[in-house]
């Protein structure tokens, strides 16, 4: 007996072609998920989120084949390097780009600073002390004057010696002025003139009557000390003579220096 055809029986053709035709899709998003992979390169940070802007700034350093290199250590490193930076500059403070400041005492400083030189107030060199003995041929008055000059611009005191070439007392005086702690005295705080009496100069005897009025007769040597302005301080020849020894002169130009 011959079966009945099933009209409704399909063609294996027809069959098979229908699950292939629901592959393809598929098929072809693979293609371009497997070509998008390998242009860009795998991503090691997760789907949805982006980098970090430090993280980005820095991942401009690298060369471009670094950059490039699709290996996952590669990215972790270059990712690590920006955090460490980052948490160094953190915990270290900023460089600052002001010069450093220069300080009094030091005397140094950089760039256009420049340190200034310290003020030094040097003391006035000492003043001659002339040598011993009397010149009877200088004039006192010229002299005197001279050192009256001299006195005011430096403040030191004038020491007006009158006395002769043949007076003892006189030449013990002279030893004394030329010993080194007596002459250092007088170049500090004196100008010393000294004033022949001993002569006929009219002249030299007129200025010690100037300078020490009260007459009589003199005992030499007569030590006047006057000040800058011309104003007599003190004349051995009314308070008498010190000893004409080292401490008796030092003691004396000592109580009498400005």
């Amino acid at each position: 007996m011959l079966r009945s055809v099933r009209t409704d029986r399909r063609d294996p053709a027809a069959r098979s072609a229908a699950p292939l035709g629901r592959r393809l899709p598929l098929v072809a998003a693979a293609v371009v998920a497997a070509g998008l992979t390998a242009a860009c390169g795998p991503s090691s940070a997760p789907a949805g989120s982006s980098a970090p802007a430090a993280e980005q700034s820095v991942s401009a350093l690298p060369s471009t084949s670094e950059s490039a290199s699709p290996s996952p250590e590669a990215s972790g490193s270059a990712s690590a390097s920006p955090s460490a930076s980052a948490s160094a500059s953190a915990g270290a403070p900023a460089p600052s780009s002001a010069p450093p400041r220069t300080g009094a005492g030091s005397g140094s400083g950089s760039g256009s600073t420049s340190a200034k030189p310290a003020r030094t107030s040097a003391a006035p060199a000492p003043a001659r002390v002339p040598g011993p003995g009397y010149d009877s041929s200088a004039d006192g008055r010229q002299l005197v004057d001279a050192a009256l000059r001299a006195a005011k611009a430096d403040g030191r005191m004038v020491l007006l010696d009158f006395g002769a070439n043949w007076c003892g007392n006189c030449k013990a005086a002279d030893k004394v002025f030329a010993q080194q702690q007596t002459s250092a005295i007088l170049g500090a705080s004196y100008h010393l003139v000294k004033i022949d009496i001993g002569g006929s100069s009219s002249a030299n005897s007129a200025l010690l009557r100037q300078y020490s009025p009260s007459g009589g007769t003199y005992k030499m040597p007569v030590l006047v000390v006057v000040s800058p302005s011309g104003t007599v301080r003190v004349d051995t020849h009314v308070t008498g003579n010190p000893a004409l020894t080292s401490d008796g002169i030092n003691s004396f130009l000592r109580k009498w220096a400005p």
